[in-house]
């Protein structure tokens, strides 16, 4: 009689604890439904999660040592947009500090054509920061072309270009700051 007592109370703790069990997994499934309403317009969900999760580009903090400005205040970058901005731009990669510009001729010779690099080694305005890469393709009648790397001085005069046109960019963001 006592075993028969004891499996009884055995079992009617298992089941008590089951159904137990089973209520708190129904107001989690209820909660789970509660938060997840499906929106049709794809436009308000992404403006809905924008709005949940924004998003930091490069940091707001002026630390030059572990964070990157944003491009628009970059002098460098702006001022290398603007100078080259003659040139087909292939790749422009802010984060990867490399702007990456396609092949260029002139009307008047276009078997001859020039290809552009430009890496960001600082975003500070040095002469230093910058390094220009200069390829020249010089192609024949029969379309048979031979790509060379352009002398350092073509490279160095782009160069000067560049920091120049930065030197008087960072001049007037100056002014207009003290404003």
């Amino acid at each position: 009689m006592k075993k028969l007592t004891f499996i009884y109370q055995f079992f009617l703790s298992l089941t008590l604890l089951l159904l137990v069990g089973c209520q708190a997994n129904k107001n989690k499934d209820k909660e789970v439904l509660k938060e997840e309403k499906f929106n049709p317009n794809a436009y308000e969900r992404a403006r809905e999660f924008a709005d949940k999760n924004p998003v930091t580009i490069f940091g707001g903090s002026k630390d030059k040592n572990t964070n990157f400005e944003f491009a628009t205040s970059n002098t460098l970058w702006r001022a290398t947009l603007k100078n080259l901005d003659f040139l087909p731009l292939v790749n422009a990669d802010y984060t990867g500090g490399i702007i990456i510009y396609d092949w260029y001729s002139e009307q008047s010779n276009p078997n001859q054509q020039i290809k552009i690099s430009v890496q960001f080694l600082s975003n500070e305005l040095r002469s230093d920061a910058i390094k220009i890469t200069a390829h020249k393709k010089i192609c024949d009648s029969s379309n048979r072309c031979s790509n060379s790397t352009l002398d350092q001085n073509f490279a160095n005069s782009i160069k000067e270009s560049i920091i120049a046109s930065a030197r008087v960019l960072k001049i007037e963001e100056t002014k207009k700051e003290k404003k």
